[in-house]
């Protein structure tokens, strides 16, 4: 007869595995896998380094890279010059495992994050993702175009892919500007181009505009920019008569915003600064909640924006509607 110490012994065993059974489904639904579209970006090497290195500053937990598809633009410099060694990088930092397609990610991982450079691109590959199944993060822009940004939207809708895309400058100090009092705002931010791209904002510029509609939100009916060498000034008007202005400057500049509220009184940050950590903190809510935390149609209307202002610039600085 087995003794009381060995029946004990023995429940303590099935109670322990009984346990292993249990949570280890809870830790595989904790430990999201995540597929990288893209290596010729430092966003891809930055969003690795966060969710895969415990000692970064900023580590976020609940999801890990665990493989990458290199892709890259030849014609593009910056893409060409980078994609190797930001691969390179991932793998041997990391461990991220190189893949020869993207078909090639859909049975390893839980979510996708498109991070190609070239927005030209992003309409192909998305077509070639969506066949996985998995939620996605498209980063900045969705699009180079708004048909290519409408053709990603309608395609996500009819295979029921969640998506979201945004910048990293949404998350930082401008969401905490935002108030019900605001009349006006003016934005300002680095604004170089890409020739390549089919709307000159989407290479840089979608960062400072991204802070505009941070602070108003939806709800843009007509643009009117002019541009020079060194600089964009491109002001819109809402609905409900509010104005905002984003100022771009050429190469580069800072990123700052003022904005106007009733009573003459306003809130200013000259010099803003901000982090990859909450907008990949964004991403890992986004893969386990399918609920994108900037909305769809709050991203269709910036390409919208974006495609008004260019049209504007071709009529000399016209108020355009936006179509």
């Amino acid at each position: 007869m087995a003794s009381h110490e060995s029946i004990y012994t023995q429940g303590m065993l099935h109670v322990s595995i009984l346990f292993l059974i249990i949570t280890l489904p809870l830790a595989a639904a904790n430990n999201i896998r995540l597929g990288v579209i893209g290596t010729d970006t430092s966003h891809a090497v930055e969003f690795t380094h966060i969710l895969n290195d415990p000692g970064a500053p900023g580590h976020i937990s609940g999801a890990h890279v665990v493989a990458a598809w290199k892709g890259g633009s030849p014609d593009v410099k910056e893409s060409a010059r980078n994609v190797n060694r930001y691969a390179e990088e991932m793998r041997e930092k990391w461990g991220v495992k190189i893949v020869g397609s993207i078909s090639d990610l859909c049975p390893m991982v839980d979510g996708l994050l498109l991070e190609s450079l070239d927005g030209r691109k992003h309409l192909r590959q998305f077509r070639q993702a969506m066949a996985c199944g998995k939620p996605m993060f498209i980063d900045k822009p969705l699009s180079d175009s708004l048909s290519g940004a409408r053709a990603i939207a309608s395609l996500a809708q009819e295979h029921h892919i969640p998506w979201f895309s945004a910048s990293a400058l949404r998350f930082g100090s401008t969401a905490r500007m935002r108030t019900s009092a605001m009349i006006s705002a003016i934005v300002w931010a680095p604004g170089p181009t890409e020739p390549h791209q089919q709307l000159k904002l989407t290479w840089y510029g979608i960062h400072g505009l991204a802070m505009l509609y941070t602070l108003f939100g939806t709800g843009c009916v007509a643009v009117s920019e002019i541009s020079s060498g060194d600089s964009d000034v491109i002001t819109g008007r809402w609905k409900d008569g509010r104005l905002g202005t984003l100022h771009l400057q050429r190469p580069y500049g800072k990123w700052g915003a003022i904005v106007f509220l009733k009573n003459n009184k306003l809130r200013a940050d000259t010099n803003i600064s901000f982090s990859y950590v909450p907008l990949v903190r964004q991403i890992v809510d986004f893969m386990s909640t399918k609920v994108p935390p900037v909305p769809n149609n709050e991203t269709l209307e910036m390409f919208e924006f974006m495609d008004a202002a260019q049209r504007s610039v071709a009529e000399h600085g016209a108020l355009v509607k936006l179509n």
